[in-house]
């Protein structure tokens, strides 16, 4: 075996090289990178800087107002008012204003019995990403299911408890929060989806269910669509999140 192929997994002339592969296969940490001396070696310092580097760009960019038209979504703001502002106070991303509130109600359908939200949180990228091929999805599934969907909303600076103001305010039975997880070192693209039936203002995020982890690499956004419309129906017809041990 040639030094080159060696060093295919950044480790000179490894005693088991098969188990070695099979283990950095197994996860997407860096592990059997090798080094020069005490340091990492150059390919793999820059791996790190150009993955640290989108992690960041993720947390601070912005969704494209293009795509939210798009995909049409209805574009509000939390009471953030910029992104600094909203890392800085997570609490001002998880309500919207009053203005904010009477638009909601205009523009949305009252009363339905899916709300979907789509909301920036740590990652625009995942939203970017994840969203225009899950949404499509989604929305074919509750509509097999026959279930009454609202009009889908984006929030700019939304944090996940954004749900349960928009929830309350059209007075929806049960709301999804397609959200932009924290990246990280992996994957910059990574959404979850959080459910609540019967959203109200203060309601714990602890409470909410939740499906992690879509992306290309985890759960395929395609396939997180078809499951998310599964959980959905199935907290219309319980009527309960979860958590909860009775029906409401």
């Amino acid at each position: 075996m040639s030094r080159n192929s060696d060093r295919l997994s950044g480790v000179d002339r490894p005693e088991n090289e098969a188990q070695l592969e099979r283990i950095r296969g197994s996860h997407p940490s860096r592990v059997g990178v090798g080094r020069t001396g005490s340091r990492p070696r150059t390919e793999t310092l820059l791996e790190f800087r150009l993955d640290h580097a989108k992690a960041r760009d993720a947390v601070t960019t912005h969704v494209s107002p293009k795509l939210v038209e798009e995909l049409g979504l209805v574009g509000v703001q939390s009471r953030a008012t910029s992104k600094t502002e909203y890392l800085a106070d997570p609490g001002q991303g998880r309500d919207i204003s009053d203005e904010t509130a009477d638009s909601v109600r205009q523009q949305c359908t009252m009363q339905p019995q899916v709300q979907i939200v789509v909301s920036d949180g740590l990652s625009s990228t995942a939203v970017e990403a994840n969203v225009p091929d899950l949404l499509p999805v989604l929305l074919d599934g509750l509509a097999d299911r026959g279930l009454d969907v609202g009009t889908p909303i984006f929030v700019e600076y939304g944090r996940v408890d954004v749900m349960d103001a928009i929830g309350e305010e059209l007075d929806a039975n049960c709301c999804v929060n397609l959200i932009g997880e924290r990246p990280g070192l992996a994957t910059n693209e990574s959404l979850s989806a959080y459910f609540v039936y019967g959203p109200e203002r203060g309601g714990a995020t602890a409470d909410k269910s939740v499906i992690s982890n879509i992306h290309r690499d985890g759960i395929p956004p395609v396939e997180a669509g078809a499951e998310i419309a599964a959980v959905l129906e199935e907290l219309c017809e319980t009527k309960r999140n979860g958590f909860d041990t009775e029906s409401r």
